[in-house]
């Protein structure tokens, strides 16, 4: 759930080439997810009983610098780094409460980042990034039919580590970025069959004015279970689908109008009884990027393109009429 990663750093690099050229040409991490693509993997649209439920989720990504723009920092076809390390620490509360027909959820999650763009860049940051939070989700049983929906909006806050001119020298973003989902499921004799579809919407940068365009997220998660074993294949896409809007601050240049990535990978996971381990993996097979104001007749847009390792440990901390000892059900996030 959350996340801005340092995928979104790889302008950082690019724009460092842009101020030798034009002062103020570029935004620094705008145009990147504020949620780490295949976050939400391993989840589903269904809802466990009535509690409180806390899960600590870790991941690693490890890339280099794809697209037109890249070849301005290495004219000579070498490679610039970006990765990142986060972890970050979420309740779930289903409180019992039925709306619509639908069984009422919300999440809040607190993510910690540390970054890095490597040469010729050779910068690093660290902090707590905006916090996410979902103050109302509804899951619906869609009779036996073993299929689930479950739809809601969740939100970046932007109270994160904001440091530099544009407010965007570190991992927080200064503005807001609003994320509506849709999930469905298909869960029945051991199966989930997952589409977490969602998009991000952000609000103007309140010290430049730059805003970054919407983002779709679609992420599928095809996994059995048997016994306490949990085994599947995984996909995500991810893609820019509006275009940024600059402003006076950057003489009206544009960072990147779009990009899309696709990954595929594989999850494993094991339930403990009061505690459920899942960690999965991600290769990113496509990265394209385009759109970015031109600078000595290149396109300056850059994506990232690596792969991502992550772990999550879900367990429940209360509930009304169950020990917390008590196996714990799959949900979502």
């Amino acid at each position: 759930m959350t996340l801005k990663t340092s995928f979104n750093l790889s302008v950082v690099a690019l724009s460092v080439v842009a101020t030798m050229q034009a002062a103020n040409a570029f935004e620094f991490g705008s145009p990147g997810a504020a949620q780490k693509p295949g976050l939400t993997i391993g989840g589903s649209a269904g809802l466990p009983p009535p509690g409180i439920y806390s899960f600590n989720q870790v991941f690693t990504y490890q890339s280099n610098l794809a697209g037109p723009g890249q070849a301005l920092l290495n004219p000579a076809g070498g490679k610039t780094g970006v990765q990142a390390a986060v972890e970050a620490n979420g309740l779930l509360f289903v409180p019992g409460w039925s709306f619509l027909g639908g069984t009422y959820s919300a999440v809040v999650v607190q993510p910690f980042i540390m970054s890095s763009v490597g040469s010729p860049v050779d910068l690093q940051m660290s902090g707590m990034h905006n916090t996410y939070i979902v103050p109302a989700e509804l899951s619906w049983k869609l009779g036996d039919s073993g299929f689930f929906a479950k739809t809601g909006l969740g939100m970046y806050v932007p109270d994160g580590t904001k440091t530099g001119v544009n407010g965007l020298g570190n991992v927080g973003n200064p503005w807001w970025t609003f994320q509506p989902e849709f999930i469905v499921s298909y869960l029945k004799d051991g199966w989930n069959l997952t589409a977490n579809i969602f998009g991000e919407i952000n609000t103007k940068n309140t010290i430049t004015g730059y805003r970054s365009g919407e983002i779709l997220h679609a992420e599928f998660t095809a996994a059995k279970t048997i016994g306490n074993w949990t085994v599947g294949p995984v996909a995500y896409y991810a893609g820019q689908v509006g275009n940024d809007t600059s402003s006076a601050f950057y003489g009206n240049a544009i960072n990147v109008n779009r990009y899309n990535t696709w990954a595929v990978g594989g999850l494993v996971g094991y339930n403990f009884g009061p505690a459920a381990l899942n960690v999965w993996a991600f290769d990113e097979v496509s990265a394209r990027a385009s759109g970015g104001t031109p600078i000595a007749g290149i396109d300056s847009a850059t994506v990232t393109k690596g792969f991502s390792v992550f772990a999550n440990l879900s367990f429940r901390l209360w509930a009304p009429d169950a020990p917390a000892s008590t196996a714990l059900p799959k949900f979502h996030k």
